[in-house]
């Protein structure tokens, strides 16, 4: 497949979710899991109307609004996979969903936002280290904590496990992109590196920050603070935008191709090599994801 051609596929995604693989097309989402008799559960359903809304054509704006839902999105499809594993059918939606994200969302801005900025406020009060130097403190304290996050948690066998789904999940939607068949010998020989990974929107989303907040100039420790959580959704509308503009460019471009070899390195740290019955878990998500795709309107792969 040419590059020309490659670039006029849908931009589908997914992520891992317990035992399974969620995926995600433009009008509809799907899920296979492994269940405890060894056998294969699929779901599937339509996306929320904002997928096909005209806010999802404004530039940043679309990034705010897509990380937000998928988010809720991911949250939901997590339950729905553990549920299948314990055999109960407790839900995640209204009232519970919400509350459940908010606390999530407050305990991730807390951990990995406002406790660099503040550390890095602190120093920046004693050093004098100014504005420049301030930020860039603060973004290596925040690409630290992630990198050891994700090298900590990485190391437990449920979320290896998980890694591995998320290996699985790349490698499908690579061998589509690759248009070669979606059988578990060729999607294994797939590279387990996906440049829209949201691995990469969080790498990138650190970097983009500290260019960010720096032009901001000089402000005190609460105004700081405040700053991080009130202009984190600009941040994270133009970090969307430069992974999708990399994701389409990289074929074309060498410069591309070595301005993100930073973000797919990252993803070594949340992906693991697939053995053939994941891989065969992450295949039946995107099929049956496709399927819905296709069935509701043919030409979504033009």
């Amino acid at each position: 497949m040419s590059p020309q051609s490659k670039l006029r596929l849908p931009a589908y995604g997914g992520q891992a979710v317990i035992e399974g693989v969620m995926m995600r097309g433009r009008r509809f989402v799907a899920m296979a899991v492994r269940a405890p008799d060894q056998s294969i559960v699929t779901f599937e359903e339509a996306l929320p109307n904002i997928y096909q809304s005209k806010w999802m054509n404004v530039p940043i704006l679309r990034g705010v609004l897509s990380l937000w839902d998928s988010l809720g999105l991911g949250m939901s499809y997590l339950t729905k996979s553990a549920n299948i594993q314990t055999g109960e059918d407790e839900k995640l939606e209204g009232g519970s969903l919400v509350m459940t994200l908010a606390l999530s969302v407050v305990l991730a801005l807390g951990i990995f936002f406002l406790l660099p900025a503040l550390t890095a406020g602190w120093v920046d009060g004693w050093l004098h280290l100014g504005t420049w130097w301030s930020n860039l403190l603060e973004g290596l304290l925040r690409l630290i904590i992630l990198v050891v996050y994700l090298a900590v948690i990485g190391r437990m066998p449920e979320i290896k496990r998980t890694f591995a789904y998320h290996g699985a999940e790349h490698k499908t939607i690579n061998a589509f992109e690759a248009n070669v068949d979606l059988t578990p010998e060729e999607v294994a020989k797939q590279s387990l590196a996906h440049p829209r990974c949201g691995t990469s929107f969080i790498l990138t989303l650190v970097i983009i920050s500290v260019l960010f907040f720096s032009l901001l100039g000089p402000l005190p420790l609460h105004w700081r603070l405040i700053s991080r959580i009130l202009l984190l959704p600009v941040v994270a509308g133009i970090s969307y935008e430069y992974i999708r503009w990399a994701a389409s460019a990289m074929d074309t471009s060498a410069f591309v191709r070595a301005l993100i070899k930073p973000n797919l390195w990252l993803q070594k740290l949340t992906t693991r090599e697939p053995s053939a019955d994941i891989i065969e878990v992450a295949i039946a998500a995107f099929q049956h994801m496709y399927a819905q795709e296709n069935a509701s309107q043919p030409s979504s792969t033009e």
